[in-house]
């Protein structure tokens, strides 16, 4: 039924499955089974951690680990003690019936019930396809908050043994969540690198080479599980640590089934976890205290909000990405309790905790509200928030190519300023990886042979493989398969010249010698850095001489200025006639323009006709004609200033050129000034007197 499984989340529906199930198994008179912690930790939840490490986006991962490792161990850890200290406040009340809750029965009550549970987070974000930020977010504080939850759970349920808690314990249990946390990790990078050697020899027996991914991730859990360290993170540091060595050994066809049999595990399990939920809340023993249940619902949901919006507040100082209220939102909502909870307040013992029955009520109905609720509402809010979605399409090859030149970017830029950050430190790692783990764990050329060539390789093969198909390299039978490509003999064609024939160690040194040299296309030749650069002899001259022709040109520009008057602006065809059009009287020709005097101006000369105009008028108005015929032909001539005699001075004295008339048309011809706006109503052209 598409239209309910569009509105209610697979999960609910599950539950629901498991409610009538069980509701069946016990009206027939049987007794229904109930989920056991032993199968819960040991079959089903493995699978679901192991196939989320193994595709983990660890681009994304890495970039956001502050932010994650905040939420889960610093948001954790509140919603523990926050919900933990209200609740045995909730239970000194007089008249609720609580009053024998110690503390420590509500703090360890408040770890169990206060992890995200990755079960739910993968259920419900995978549906409603939330932006790759968020989904990384909330999935990535649900794996990573294991460690706080497994640490706090076996602490408060020794110290309920001890007849009195120390600082000394309390010490020991904080250094405890380093040994749970890095110890996880430590084992599974191991596990995760011995797997990645064993795939390098597995070319001969393809079939068993999956096999040796679930072997050895299932090994590294158990392990932690072993030694009370944290199986959820030990799996997923060997998902993480052998996937790109592994799949850099495997064939295609093993890649597949790796794939589409963790999907196809995972899936079966979450499917069994969420029945076995809904089985166990009818065949469980149950007591039910209305102040106890819903004051756990209000608190938890209270401690999430306030946890995120504080944390949040303190992240946003660091972030370039800062995160909206819309982000704290999904985060604050998409905090879902699990079957996780479920299974660890299973283990606790009558003997030292005979509350157990009432804390399983509480916790299911947690696990009921935020599943359910929760669950069937984000899908809507996200669509009313207008949230971003995640891109379903792959990313291309140009954009590979553009992230990897950002990431050699900033690398470089941050060598340059001496400011060492993540892209360094990734830099580092990525060129110790490529020297010498890489040569360890992937056989043959591939260890040397960047990504995007064999990228390139596989696409050449696989387009000469269609062109022989289609028959358009020789003519073959046209069901022909990868495999048999190898044994095909192409047709000899006749020679028309002779070729000279390369022996097969010639060719290969030829090879050799284009991948070397082509083929290194990260290859870096010398890394350098501000401290390392030799000075120039020759740079503090080569400053001095280009500072002087900057001041050089920067002289001509300003006496190019000041010589030069600015041309007449000519008006455009169009304008023109737009202005004929508006005043035809103002443009009609004059009568005695045949009168007017025709002047000649030197082409060697920078003046422009307006001055010229303007001097003619000056000459006009002295009634000064011009006697010499060669004036006449030269045009308007410029004489200069004749130096003054020795003790004048020139500013004070006036001399014979100093007349106001002269000053006048000097001052025209240097600088004619701002053309003189037209009055309103004056024509543009004066009209025939």
């Amino acid at each position: 039924i598409p239209s309910v499984s569009g509105i209610v989340p697979e999960s609910c529906l599950l539950i629901v499955v498991g409610l009538l199930v069980g509701g069946l198994i016990k009206g027939v008179g049987e007794k229904p089974p109930i989920l056991k912690s032993e199968i819960f930790f040991l079959f089903l939840l493995p699978p679901i951690i192991l196939d989320a490490g193994y595709f983990l986006p660890l681009r994304q991962f890495t970039e956001n680990i502050g932010t994650i490792l905040i939420f889960a161990v610093v948001g954790t850890l509140w919603n523990a003690f926050f919900l933990g200290g209200l609740m045995y406040a909730v239970c000194q009340i007089g008249g609720t019936g609580l009053n024998h809750i110690g503390l420590l029965a509500n703090l360890l009550f408040g770890s169990i019930i206060s992890a995200v549970d990755p079960v739910a987070v993968l259920a419900v974000f995978e549906e409603i396809h939330i932006n790759e930020l968020l989904h990384i977010l909330v999935f990535g504080e649900s794996l990573l908050n294991d460690a706080v939850t497994v640490v706090l759970y076996h602490l408060f349920e020794e110290f309920a043994n001890f007849e009195q808690v120390t600082i000394i314990d309390i010490i020991l249990g904080f250094l405890s969540f380093f040994v749970v946390s890095l110890g996880g990790v430590f084992v599974g990078v191991i596990y995760g690198v011995i797997a990645a050697f064993t795939s390098r020899f597995t070319s001969h027996i393809r079939v068993i080479e999956p096999l040796f991914v679930f072997l050895y991730s299932y090994m590294a859990y158990l392990s932690a599980e072993l030694f009370h360290l944290s199986g959820i993170m030990a799996l997923i540091a060997s998902g993480v640590v052998m996937r790109p060595y592994v799949e850099a050994n495997i064939s295609h066809k093993s890649h597949t089934t790796i794939k589409y049999f963790l999907k196809m595990w995972s899936s079966v399990s979450e499917t069994l976890i969420f029945i076995f939920l809904g089985v166990s809340t009818v065949a469980g023993h149950h007591y039910w205290n209305w102040t106890f249940v819903i004051s756990t619902l209000l608190f938890c949901l209270i401690a999430r909000v306030l946890g995120v919006l504080g944390l949040t507040w303190f992240i946003n100082k660091f972030r370039i990405v800062k995160l909206t209220p819309k982000d704290q939102f999904i985060i604050a909502y998409g905090g879902l309790r699990g079957a996780i909870a479920f299974s660890l307040c299973y283990l606790l013992d009558y003997e030292h905790f005979n509350m157990r029955d009432m804390f399983l009520t509480a916790i299911i109905t947690v696990i009921f509200f935020t599943v359910f609720v929760q669950g069937m509402t984000i899908r809507p809010l996200v669509d009313l928030l207008a949230v971003k979605k995640k891109q379903e399409s792959k990313r291309s090859i140009n954009e590979e190519i553009h992230t990897q030149f950002l990431d050699h970017l900033l690398t470089g830029i941050e060598d340059i300023c001496g400011h060492y950050g993540h892209h360094h430190w990734k830099d580092k790692l990525n060129r110790f990886n490529k020297k010498y783990v890489k040569k360890c764990l992937i056989a043959g050329e591939r260890s040397k042979e960047p990504q995007l060539i064999a990228f390139y390789h596989k696409m050449e093969m696989k387009q000469a493989i269609e062109m022989v198909e289609s028959g358009g390299i020789a003519k073959i039978p046209s069901a022909v398969s990868t495999v048999s490509m190898q044994n095909i003999q192409p047709k000899v064609l006749p020679v028309e010249r002779a070729l000279p024939a390369l022996s097969k160690d010639k060719e290969e040194e030829i090879r050799k010698i284009l991948r070397n040299n082509l083929q290194k296309t990260r290859q870096r030749l010398r890394s350098y850095n501000r401290h390392t650069l030799v000075a120039d002899p020759y740079e503090e001259a080569w400053n001095q001489m280009l500072l002087r022709r900057q001041k050089v040109r920067q002289m001509e520009q300003k006496m190019n200025n000041y010589l030069t008057v600015p041309a007449h602006k000519v008006d455009s065809p169009t304008m023109s006639r737009a202005r004929i059009g508006s005043d035809p009287l103002a443009y009609e020709p004059k009568a005695d323009s045949e009168n007017l005097p025709i002047i000649t101006i030197d082409p060697a000369s920078p003046q422009s006709p307006e001055s010229v105009d303007l001097a003619n008028e000056e000459l006009k108005g002295s009634g000064h004609v011009s006697s010499s015929p060669e004036e006449d032909e030269e045009g308007l001539v410029m004489r200069p200033k004749e130096p003054s005699s020795p003790g004048t001075d020139d500013v004070f004295t006036p001399g014979a050129s100093d007349s106001p008339s002269n000053q006048r048309m000097l001052r025209c011809l240097s600088d004619p000034g701002p053309r003189p706006e037209p009055e309103e109503g004056e024509p543009f052209i004066p009209k025939e007197q």
